[in-house]
């Protein structure tokens, strides 16, 4: 559907304000999509994507500077994402023994456990993107990349 029918705006000031209003408009609809498919599952967007960078990590430890830098959402506070997945069991944080200034934080059982249960998601994930096909999801992520410079 075009982005003047979803928000019912007839016309924009040029081609350049479309698009910004159309990628924010875009983001948060995928957004509300990935809520739908959290439900019920326990952990939010964000924590998710904690939990998939330490699996990516492991064997080895993150600090959380290394979570913070790979995350999706760069606003999000990782600290406090990394104090709710404990508090879940999902991840255990000790000192590091490299840096006693510093915090690891490694994926427990339980949080695996809870990622391969959640791995389906990225199959219905993939219904968000139906309507394109795998030439334009290339050039879609082409472009998107250009974007950002």
């Amino acid at each position: 559907m075009k982005i003047e029918d979803e928000i019912q705006q007839k016309k924009f000031k040029d081609d350049h304000q479309k698009l910004v209003v159309n990628l924010l408009y875009t983001s948060n609809w995928m957004n509300a999509h990935f809520e739908l498919l959290f439900k019920g599952s326990d952990i939010t967007l964000q924590q998710y994507n904690v939990l998939r960078i330490l699996r990516g990590q492991f064997p080895n430890p993150s600090s959380i500077k290394l979570i913070k830098e790979r995350m999706l959402d760069r606003m999000s506070d990782a600290s406090r994402i990394v104090d709710k997945l404990v508090a879940k069991k999902l991840v255990i944080r000790k000192q590091s023994d490299s840096d006693k200034r510093s915090v690891d934080v490694i994926i427990s059982d339980l949080g695996f456990n809870l990622l391969q249960s959640l791995d389906v998601l990225d199959e219905k994930s993939k219904e968000l993107l139906k309507s394109l096909s795998k030439a334009e999801i290339t050039e879609l992520n082409n472009l998107l990349d250009k974007l950002r410079g």
